[in-house]
Formats: C-alpha cells, sequence, structure tokens
C-alpha cells in the first residue's frame, strides 16, 4: 500500500492526466458529476455520490453505432468504430464499483458489444471507499463492502491522508507510472484504515435500510411475486417520468434510431427506459400497455429476473439515489418491504 498527503493532490491528479485522461468528482454550479479534471477544478472527493454513476463513461448516453449508404440495391456499410485513449475515473464508490461489474455481465456476454469492449478495456477504474454513508444507502443489502470496493486500484481518504492500493494489472501499471509521488505506507497505517472500516461499518449498521430482506426474491417465487395485489398499490403513484432508470447505474435498457442525414444513414444509440410507455413499442403494439406492467417489469428484472440469470447477482446495488431522486418517493426499497 502506498499513500500521499493531500496537500499534493492537485500535483497527483497532474501526473495521472498526464499519462491518461482523469476524471473525477467535479462541481460545477453546485452539482457533483464526474467531469475532466483540469487545475482549476473543484474536486470532491468527499462527495458520497455523484448526480449520475460513471455508467456513462462505459455505456454512453447517445453513440454512434454504425452508418450506411443506400444507392438503389446496395448499400455501403461504414465503420464508425474510433479508438478508445486510456482514461482513469477517480473517486467511484463501491455500489457504483459493482454496477460496472453488473454491466459487464450485459454487455460482454456472447454477442460481446464492442463498444462496451473497448471502453473497458482502456478504462481505469480507481475507486474510494466510503466514510460518511448517507440514510438512502442500503448496498451492505447487496453484499457490497463499501469500505473495501473493488476496481484496478482502491483508496482510502483518512484525513489529510489519501491511501492507494493497486488490485489488478491495469492499476500495477498506473501505480508504476505515478509511483515517484507516492510513499510506502506503514503498520500503523494499516492500523488506521483497520480502524477508519470499522467506524464506516458501524455508522452502515444503523442506516434506516441495513435490514432489508431479500429471500423472498427466488426464482421460486416468480410466479407468487408477479401476480402479487399489491403492484396495483405501489405502481399507483408512479409518473412514468423514467428519473429513477436515468440515474440507475445499472440500467442498461436502450433504443436504436436510424436518421438520414442527407448522404447518409446515420444508426444510433441512446438511454431508453422500460417505464415508458413507446419502450419496445412494435408494429403491432407494445406488450406492456399498462403502467402498472411497466411498473412491475422494472422491479422483477432488478429483483428475480435478472438474478435468475446471473447467478443470483441481483440489479440494484443500494448506491440509494432513486431512493432521493423519485418525485413521488417510490423506490426499490418500498417494493422490497412490500413484497419481500
Amino acid at each position: 500500500m502506498l499513500k500521499i498527503s493531500a496537500s499534493r493532490m492537485n500535483d497527483f491528479f497532474a501526473a495521472i492526466n498526464s499519462e491518461m485522461a482523469l476524471y473525477l468528482p467535479i462541481e460545477v454550479n453546485g452539482l457533483v458529476q464526474f467531469g475532466q479534471w483540469a487545475p482549476d477544478a473543484v474536486v470532491r472527493l468527499d462527495k458520497l455520490n455523484t448526480v449520475k454513476s460513471p455508467k456513462d463513461f462505459f455505456f454512453p448516453h447517445i453513440e454512434d453505432i454504425a452508418a450506411f449508404k443506400v444507392q438503389k440495391k446496395e448499400i455501403t456499410i461504414e465503420n464508425v468504430h474510433e479508438p478508445v485513449e486510456p482514461f482513469a475515473i477517480f473517486g467511484v464508490r463501491a455500489c457504483d464499483a459493482e454496477s460496472i461489474n453488473l454491466l459487464d455481465r450485459v454487455f460482454l456476454s456472447e454477442p460481446v458489444d464492442t463498444f462496451y469492449a473497448a471502453r473497458r478495456q482502456n478504462g481505469i477504474v480507481i475507486t474510494a471507499a466510503c466514510f460518511e454513508p448517507e440514510e438512502s444507502c442500503f448496498c451492505g443489502v447487496f453484499g457490497i463492502n463499501a469500505t473495501n470496493p473493488a476496481g484496478d486500484v482502491t483508496t482510502w481518504l483518512v484525513g489529510d491522508t489519501l491511501y492507494w492500493k493497486s488490485l489488478t494489472e491495469r492499476g500495477n501499471e498506473l501505480t508504476n507510472k505515478i509511483k515517484v509521488l507516492l510513499i510506502p505506507a506503514d503498520s500503523k497505517d494499516e492500523v488506521v484504515i483497520t480502524e477508519h472500516k470499522a467506524k464506516t461499518k458501524e455508522i452502515f449498521a444503523k442506516l434506516p435500510f441495513s435490514g432489508l430482506d431479500l429471500k423472498g426474491f427466488t426464482p421460486e417465487a416468480l410466479m407468487e411475486k408477479f401476480n402479487s395485489a399489491k403492484w396495483e398499490t405501489l405502481y399507483s403513484g408512479c409518473l412514468g417520468c423514467g428519473t429513477c432508470t436515468f440515474i440507475c447505474p445499472t440500467c442498461h435498457c436502450y433504443d436504436i434510431q436510424d436518421v438520414d442525414t442527407g448522404g447518409k444513414i446515420s444508426r444510433s444509440r441512446c438511454w431508453d427506459s422500460c417505464m415508458y410507455s413507446d419502450f419496445t413499442l412494435m408494429a403491432h403494439g407494445n406488450s406492456r400497455t399498462s403502467q402498472l406492467e411497466r411498473f412491475r417489469q422494472r422491479f422483477m428484472h432488478k429483483l428475480i429476473y435478472f438474478p435468475d440469470n446471473n447467478d443470483g447477482a441481483y440489479a440494484c446495488t443500494g448506491c440509494g439515489r432513486c431512493v432521493k431522486k423519485c418525485p413521488v418517493s417510490m423506490n426499490i426499497v418500498k417494493v422490497i418491504k412490500a413484497l419481500g
């Protein structure tokens, strides 16, 4: 394990940015989002969660995936793949790091999404351990250890010291490039981090949602949950606005659109929401015609469909964004409590 004084962080960021594009939680107009580092950037490593997750770096909100020209019966396909330059995302919390692993299950399964794969191969995830979780957090329910997050590199910011621990080969490569700014940690530092973790775990144990029970959400309970009369009450306040899906780090629904630009047809993909009435709309109509059906689909997928097909991994990481942002306070926590 290595460390650096917080007073030298700007030099540290500059060193990483000289090797590859560096993105961190940056405050602009009162909002904290991941943005590229600059000497005058207001970096907020103390901020628990950015408004949106770092999902955008691997699965962009909008991206071109194909282009082609049509001349009579002849179709010419254009390769729109662009080289992905190496980049690093610094300050990713444990919940968001796990969400990237969940997205890997979707986009790196056969057939592999080559656009996503290129970004994953060139992106380094530097995580930040949590120290002051909020009441909306419940990552521990899904077995996520926020005090010891995964990633290529894990960091702990304790007092005026940042501790740095490389976990993967990519992490080692980056560490070797900037090692001149870091000094070795010693046994006293290990004690500091251990105590830091213990105090944080005590806070997590006292959070309102720490006791959520997922035992009832199993493949065997599929029809029971699907046919529950409780959906009628749960969905009633839903506006179908899609806020929950767009701030969720694991949601991965998208739409494909073709646009005639005059000289060619451009095919792009953009985020979509299963909460929208026109999602998966086909010529014959939509298979889920009511808001109740769409609402149920979202939570059944996260709690039963996805884990049934992914070795028990739930499609939620307990980041709490939907708890804070839903305009009618309807979220996955209430669904788990009602149907559990």
